[in-house]
């Protein structure tokens, strides 16, 4: 930790010990007229690099601010029908006029061509059509290649390595968060460029008051009024198979409009786009990704580390609808209205084998396992928000509905030796019907030379869960005592929760700082009940809960924010009075908190010479445990695992910090970002998990002062070659963390983890005859039990290619290979796939046909190795995935 800390302060020391500095001045002709638009670059004498760049304005003026170790720089202007100036000057800041002579630009042969990465203040623009290859379709397949920007595996974007906050087209964002839609549909010929707004404030009324450090993305497209979509329909066989995506879309100056149904069984997770992958800005609101709160739940199957479409036994239907009109003159005024609905069936099944070590709990004990589980899903979401985003003023109110009506399914059979020899079998029912309804408001008004601003949060979720088992061959007296067994059991559970959010603010400024106290109540109120039935017959109140938990907490914060054209800092100092008060109507159990904490935190930025920015963090928080955090009955949250929590209410206390530094150089394609991070908590409660055997447990949480901290350094580097059309990507990271629990003897067991990985990304389109695209990941691993003074080590690496071959005009083959290992000890476990492709294009209609074979080796299984440092056993596992198919499908875009 003090030698990562070192090393870091002397990488920050490095950057800065070169003093900034700044040019400024003005451009003028031989006539003393000024020149606007004029370059000014800055360059090391004997060095072809530019280190720093500026444009002079209408009135002549420009400045440009660089870090130097030389003592003198060259700087050069240049401007259309001006002869090209180059002057050393010293390394210093200062003043600096330059006087241009008039030289007639003589225009041979005029070539419109847009430069690939172009950077205007905060905003880098892409030309995408620079990036693409003739087998990219949509605006996804292009982004994955380009520098700086990532999409990760739940569709996320990326940039430098953080989430998007926002994603818009053409200014507006009729998706709120849920972008997923319009990234996997849109047409990548539709779109003009890609625009990555950094430090983006999204309420116009802030801008310019309080700073932001996020970046968001804004899809421009050709046509300011544009109709267009894309769509799929395909079957093939092994089994039957189909696959159906219509997407139209719609993008005007008034309204805006995506419709999309998507249905297959063929693999593909199209109900992801569902998913908010972006939460906007504080000041608008407060949304939450609604989700059922799964308290109980099936023994479910494994699921392999490869890509969905390889395992996902799948049967979804999809449909989604969002509008976004300027009911009103006022163009400021929009009303979005989304929806979506998802009916899915999915089936999995693995096979197992845990074993322990010979100094374990269980001596060379052994478990076997067979699972089987179907997922029936059923989702509907409505939204309604209504805003305002105006210089003069802000309005946002959201509403929001969510159904749940899901059933899960599970069969599992174990043999177990580690106590006795038991073979036993169990058929697992999950009904998890749930609803839930959120309202947001979040106004902002000017009054005077202030700004007051209210914000209201409201939201009310109802859970039933109902966990149903039939045991056969297996005796359950180790939980309930001698004589006591049942072959079936009903854990059932209701939960009700209600929150209140209020605050109010006022915002003024003072030169660069603005000021925003602000008083806010937060109000929590959850009811759980709880009952378990051996046989159909309501068991004592050992296995009962009726509990309330609310909470309480006014607060008080100062938040100071100030900006100038280098420098953002925000300071937010809350003082949080929480109270908590816990009943059990049962037992007549109660508990009571009331804690006062500070709860500061910081963030600054800071850019400099022109590509360059140092930003950090620091946050501390107290965590005083949510609802379900204590009850005091017996609960079989699965099958074989009845929880209890009668601990003392919990008291967390977290410290976060991480710096970075990152370098956008759109002039020679070059980005790259290093990053640091480090996490402590301290808590008053400890786990403890006491294995009854090798496949059942209990677990509670008991008190024990206890305290974990984890740190991770990360570097990324990206780099556009335009020459060699071939984008590379270069990343590595390491973690440190320790984890702590009590073993079934109360000992104390502290584990220490070490792990690096390190990524490759290589897109190539160089030749007019193929494309090539390569990801490569390597992991290493190492986990240390200090109470048993062992260590174990793993490892794994996965390879993904895609190569598509152009050997004449509308035919394209493709060819891919996955390959992925993990290795464990000396033991390996190698799974490889292999697909291919022929897609003809029909170009005068934009249609294409493609025919495609996946896992082409029929690979029935996907097996996997990894160890359990806290238990000493080997787990080894071999999971069901999709056999060998083929598909057709027509490929079409709507316009």
């Amino acid at each position: 930790m003090q030698k990562t800390l070192a090393l870091l302060f002397v990488l920050c020391f490095t950057v800065f010990s070169f003093a900034q500095k700044t040019l400024s001045g003005k451009i003028m002709d031989d006539d003393g007229q000024p020149v606007p638009s004029a370059s000014v670059t800055v360059e090391e004498p004997g060095k072809d690099a530019i280190i720093a760049y500026g444009i002079s304005n209408s009135k002549g003026e420009y400045k440009v601010t660089f870090t130097s170790n030389e003592s003198n720089v060259d700087v050069k202007v240049k401007a259309f029908n001006q002869k090209p100036l180059v002057r050393q000057v010293s390394n210093e800041t200062q003043t600096v006029n330059f006087s241009l002579q008039s030289e007639a630009t003589e225009i041979k042969e005029v070539k419109l061509k847009t430069k690939l990465i172009t950077k205007k203040g905060d905003t880098i623009s892409y030309d995408i059509s620079e990036f693409d290859s003739k087998a990219d379709r949509t605006l996804s397949d292009v982004l994955k290649k380009i520098p700086g920007i990532e999409v990760n595996s739940t569709g996320q974007i990326l940039y430098q390595g953080e989430p998007i906050s926002q994603f818009t087209v053409n200014g507006k964002n009729l998706m709120e968060g849920g972008y997923g839609a319009i990234v996997n549909s849109l047409p990548k010929d539709a779109v003009q460029k890609m625009e990555v707004m950094e430090n983006h404030q999204p309420l116009k009324i802030l801008q310019d008051k309080v700073p932001s450090d996020k970046a968001a993305i804004n899809i421009k497209l050709k046509k300011s009024v544009t109709m267009t979509g894309r769509g799929e329909t395909g079957v093939g066989l092994s089994p039957f198979l189909w696959n159906l995506k219509l997407t139209p879309m719609f993008f005007g100056q008034k309204s805006q409009w995506v419709l999309n149904y998507k249905t297959n069984n063929n693999g593909e997770a199209v109900e992801n786009e569902r998913n908010m992958l972006a939460f906007g800005n504080r000041w608008e609101g407060r949304r939450i990704q609604a989700s059922q709160r799964n308290w109980l739940g099936v023994d479910k199957a494994g699921t392999p580390q490869v890509p969905e479409k390889r395992y996902l036994m799948n049967n979804v239907h999809y449909l989604s609808a969002n509008l976004l009109t300027n009911p009103f003159k006022n163009k400021e005024w929009e009303l979005k209205i989304n929806s979506n609905y998802t009916n899915n069936t999915i089936t999995r099944e693995s096979a197992s084998e845990t074993v322990f070590d010979a100094n374990s709990q269980f001596p060379n004990g052994k478990v076997t396992s067979e699972r089987r589980n179907k997922f029936y899903d059923n989702e509907l979401k409505g939204e309604v928000i209504f805003s305002k985003n105006a210089k003069k003023g802000f309005f946002k109110n959201t509403t929001t509905w969510n159904s749940f009506w899901n059933l899960d399914r599970g069969f599992i059979k174990n043999t177990d030796n580690t106590v006795r020899n038991e073979n036993y079998q169990m058929d697992e029912s999950f009904d998890t019907p749930a609803s839930m309804f959120q309202n947001s408001l979040s106004t902002i008004i000017p009054f005077k030379e202030k700004l007051v601003n209210f914000m209201s949060y409201v939201s009310y979720q109802k859970d039933k869960q109902q966990l149903s088992t039939l045991y056969e061959g297996i005796d359950l007296a180790q939980f309930f005592g001698s004589g006591r067994n049942y072959s079936r059991l009903d854990q059932n559970l209701w939960l009700k929760t209600g929150n209140i959010s209020h605050s109010a603010s006022v915002g003024f400024s003072y030169k660069k700082w603005t000021f925003t106290p602000r008083v806010g109540l937060d109000l929590s109120f959850n009811d759980m009940e709880s009952k378990l039935y051996g046989d159909r017959t309501l068991l004592e109140n050992r296995f009962r809960n009726d509990i309330t938990w609310n909470e309480l907490n006014p607060y008080t914060a100062l938040e100071l924010s100030y900006k100038n054209s280098g420098l953002s800092l925000n300071i937010n100092m809350p003082v949080n009075f929480r109270s908590i008060d816990y009943e059990d109507h049962i037992t007549g159990v109660s508990k009571e908190l009331s804690k006062t904490v500070f709860e500061p935190s910081v963030w600054m930025m800071y850019d400099f010479a022109s590509f360059w920015k140092f930003s950090a963090f620091a946050n501390l928080n107290y965590d005083f445990g949510d609802f379900g955090s204590v009850y005091n009955g017996e609960m079989f949250t699965s099958p074989l695992s009845p929880n209890v929590k009668n601990s003392s209410i919990p008291e967390n206390r977290f410290i976060t910090f991480g710096p970075r530094i990152e370098y956008r150089n759109p002039l020679n394609n070059l980005f790259f970002n290093v990053r640091y991070g480090y996490n402590q908590t301290k808590r008053k409660l400890i786990g403890k998990t006491s294995l009854i055997s090798g496949s059942k447990s209990i677990f509670q949480m008991v008190d024990y002062d206890n305290t974990t901290q984890s740190q991770s350094e990360a570097v990324e580097v990206g780099k556009y070659f335009p020459k060699y059309k071939t984008n590379l990507s270069l990343s590595f990271s390491n973690r440190d963390s320790n984890s702590l629990s009590l073993d079934f003897n109360d000992n104390l067991i502290e584990n220490k983890s070490n792990g690096q990985s390190a990524g490759l990304k290589f897109n190539n389109t160089y030749f007019s005859w193929m494309s090539l695209d390569y990801n490569l990941s390597m992991n290493w691993n190492k986990n240390t039990n200090l109470f048993r003074n062992s260590t174990n080590k793993s490892s794994g690496w996965n390879h993904n290619l895609a190569a598509y071959f152009y050997p004449k005009e509308n035919h394209t083959f493709g060819f891919f290979w996955d390959d992925m290992t993990s290795t464990q000890s000396n033991e390996s476990r190698r799974n490889k796939f292999f697909d291919a492709s022929y897609q003809y294009t029909w170009a005068k209609k934009k249609i294409d046909f493609e025919l495609k074979w996946l896992n082409i080796g029929n690979n029935k299984v996907f097996e996997t190795i990894g160890y359990d440092a806290v238990n000493l056993s080997t787990f080894r596992s071999a999971i069901q995935i999709r056999p060998s198919q083929v598909m057709f499908t027509v490929k079409f875009n709507f316009k």
